[in-house]
């Protein structure tokens, strides 16, 4: 009887999804995956405490002189209270080490709040790491020998430092170069065993595509993860993907695997944080009707009665830089979708699975005034920019301080430069880094476009 209810609510979402198409070929509905079931709390602690990273820095070796590491209490067992929110202290065979979590990604400050599942927008990438972890190393084995507990237990975090570090330098701070990094650590896995191999064994592409971290709290609206919508299947696979850098092999990948429901769990009870300043309701009110007529058609309608309608829409539409979508269907990654189609993460229970299709999903906007940059490379500063293209600069540069906020235009503030300065200069010439596409809201007048972002602060 369950299986015939669901049967029928899927097939009452697909006609909806149909009509609500008519038939466009330049947006595609992407099909609900069935999710295990988790405990939000057990989830919670896990990740805020787990070992998914199994492997880390000695915590002699670790400092932790942060402001991060004092300010922020999150809850989490006392032998982290004193490390910052990106860093996890373990315990393996008596070990004692910090690794790091997916906070790294999933966790940033605005104004000067840190907000857990705010997607990491200050991270700087545009340097190679190598010279400092290879040092890192030499005076890990030097204090403790090679042939120590403790450098046995480092050694997998070393190893893989080792492979990443100097493969993921960005353009551009801010970015996060998720889908590379992904890259290097299965093309030094086995995929059926997981275990690690020296040797890369797929050829690792040459350019970084970076990405802007997508709010968590979005997570539980969508069919498909990631901008290119290419994750499907068992989301808790692919939330785990962080366990990569470390794990043994699957035995190791099997024991984690059963926390990662109660962590998606948990994920799925995040509400993006509250506008904190005035808001204009008769404007808003005004923008909510403009914004149903221009905008919900790809991302939806909000409020108690809200539905998101979970497109794919096409590039040709959308216009946005194509680099990240192309290099999953135009064969960048190929190697990489066929490695993950053999492996564990897709052949074990619950599988995830990769989905090839040209174009960049609609994300829903709840939170939108809180997660600038903007599009799917962060390549916009503000969502006003976002809605007039004429005001997005070519290239442009913000303090990397979480109070330097414009609440108006819902973003960073900006400076607007005629080249580029330095690495924290974004450069959006850059192939992967264009700030093109998106023009929708160019075509609203001045008045309706303002009343637009009022409504949009609601959500």
């Amino acid at each position: 009887m369950n299986k015939i209810i669901v049967l029928v609510i899927l097939s009452a979402t697909i006609l909806l999804c149909i009509r609500a198409t008519d038939g466009d070929p330049k947006k595609k509905f992407i099909e609900p995956s069935v999710q295990r079931s988790g405990d939000a709390a057990a989830g919670y602690d896990y990740l805020m405490n787990g070992d998914y990273v199994s492997s880390g820095i000695p915590v002699s070796f670790f400092s932790s002189k942060s402001s991060d590491s004092l300010s922020i209490d999150l809850g989490r067992a006392i032998q982290n209270h004193n490390l910052p929110p990106q860093f996890t202290h373990i315990i393996k065979d008596s070990v004692e080490m910090v690794a790091p979590n997916c906070l790294s990604c999933h966790g940033e400050y605005l104004n000067g709040e840190y907000i857990v599942g705010l997607g990491n927008s200050t991270f700087n990438y545009t340097y190679n790491l190598a010279p400092a972890t290879n040092f890192l190393s030499m005076a890990i084995k030097g204090n403790y020998g090679a042939d120590s507990d403790v450098w046995n237990k480092y050694s997998q975090f070393d190893k893989a430092t080792k492979a990443i570090n100097p493969k993921l330098v960005t353009e551009v701070r801010g970015v996060n170069p998720a889908d590379k990094l992904t890259a290097v650590l299965v093309a030094h896995r086995d995929p059926v065993t997981l275990e690690w191999r020296d040797e890369a064994a797929l050829e690792i592409p040459d350019v970084t595509i970076p990405t802007d971290v997508p709010p968590w709290w979005v997570l539980k609206k969508k069919n498909a993860m990631f901008y290119t919508a290419i994750g499907r299947g068992d989301f808790s696979k692919f939330l785990m993907a962080s366990s990569i850098l470390t794990m043994r092999d699957t035995s190791e990948a099997k024991v984690i695997d059963e926390h990662f429901p109660d962590v998606l769990a948990w994920i799925n009870t995040i509400e993006p944080p509250k506008y904190p300043k005035p808001i204009d309701q008769d404007r808003a009110n005004k923008g909510k009707v403009i914004f149903n007529k221009n905008c919900s058609g790809c991302h939806g309608t909000y409020g108690t009665d809200g539905e998101y309608p979970n497109f794919l829409v096409s590039l040709e539409t959308v216009g946005t830089d194509r680099a990240l979508s192309d290099a999953y269907t135009k064969g960048t990654y190929r190697p990489f979708i066929d490695w993950y189609s053999e492996s564990w993460f897709s052949q074990s229970d619950n599988g995830g699975e990769l989905v090839i299709e040209e174009g960049y999903v609609a994300q829903p906007l709840d939170g939108i005034w809180a997660s600038a940059p903007y599009l799917h490379n962060g390549s916009v500063p503000t969502v006003e920019a976002l809605l007039n293209s004429k005001l997005r600069p070519e290239f442009w540069k913000r303090s990397f301080d979480s109070y330097d906020y414009d609440y108006d235009a819902l973003g960073w503030n900006y400076t607007d430069l005629e080249s580029k300065e330095d690495n924290e200069t974004y450069d959006t010439t850059i192939k992967g880094y264009k700030n093109t596409g998106h023009l929708f809201g160019d075509r609203l007048s001045d008045t309706d476009r303002m009343a637009v972002i009022e409504y949009l602060k609601t959500l």
